[in-house]
């Protein structure tokens, strides 16, 4: 009987999803405590063919990440109490899975997991799984590369427990009873951004997400995106392009969505317009 449910979304990854479902099976927690969920997005790759796990399904269309993800939770056993968002190009350390459950178990009024994010390219932190709502100003100061940190909310001691603003999709992991009352991944986002509106449901519902540094696993990250700079990349320059797109209507999505109510037009303009700027250098480095 599960206590945990790993969902993987996974689309065109490679060989790196048998290398993520190995590093679950080398856990320490028993097998009969967790159970892995594939949901395969319509993948053109071999990379779930081979995958012998029960719950596996194949997709016929890709209707994005927080559809596919939907989908997983429909899954989900019955008995099971946390469900793990990951994506296929993670490795978890041996004694994730049962740091997840007995954090969970031991302080209560924690209500979804940040685990700590190690970057294989650099070995540091992924900034992204420990950051701030994008506020405009707060954006503004990043994006001009004037000041990040309260974008990435560095003032925070990252070698302890703390609540956090925001995590990373890539890694992140939810009380079931929680995400049924969000109602889980918000499917107005189709790749990039449903993270951000999902911690932003988390707060608005009065919940608390919490940085947990104990909790590791390394990401190798942009591998089905293709627009870091990943040399084992499987995207092709077309879905690199389709991704920064999807990356900058996040941005539109979630500001109208959240924030623009709180600010006068004339700034909502102003944020727009500097979206749409962003989108044209993103694209412009891309061909050269």
């Amino acid at each position: 009987m599960s206590k945990i449910s790993i969902i993987i979304l996974n689309y065109n990854s490679g060989d790196y999803l048998k290398k993520c479902i190995d590093s679950i099976k080398s856990n320490t927690l028993d097998k009969k405590d967790y159970e892995i969920i594939i949901i395969d997005n319509h993948s053109t790759d071999k990379s779930s063919k081979d995958i012998n796990i029960p719950k596996i399904f194949f997709r016929k269309i890709n209707d994005g990440f927080s559809k596919g993800n939907n989908y997983g939770v429909k899954k989900i056993s019955p008995t099971s109490k946390y469900v793990f968002f990951l994506n296929p190009d993670t490795i978890l350390e041996k004694n994730t899975l049962s740091k997840i459950i007995d954090t969970f178990e031991k302080d209560k009024k924690i209500d979804a997991i940040a685990p700590k994010i190690i970057l294989k390219t650099t070995g540091n932190l992924q900034p992204e799984a420990h950051r701030g709502f994008p506020y405009p100003l707060r954006a503004f100061l990043h994006f001009s590369k004037i000041d990040s940190s309260g974008y990435f909310q560095t003032n925070l001691d990252l070698n302890k427990n703390h609540k956090v603003e925001a995590g990373v999709g890539a890694a992140i992991v939810l009380r079931k009873e929680m995400g049924e009352k969000i109602g889980w991944w918000d499917e107005d986002y189709f790749m990039y951004g449903e993270d951000i509106q999902l911690c932003w449901d988390i707060k608005k519902y009065h919940f608390d997400l919490y940085f947990i540094p104990s909790i590791k696993l390394t990401h190798f990250q942009g591998i089905s995106s293709g627009i870091k700079q990943h040399t084992n990349s499987n995207a092709n320059l077309e879905t690199k392009k389709r991704s920064i797109m999807a990356s900058t209507q996040a941005m539109r999505i979630f500001h109208k969505k959240n924030l623009s109510k709180n600010y006068p037009s004339i700034l909502n303009s102003l944020v727009y317009k500097s979206i749409d700027i962003l989108e044209k250098l993103r694209l412009a480095k891309l061909s050269t």
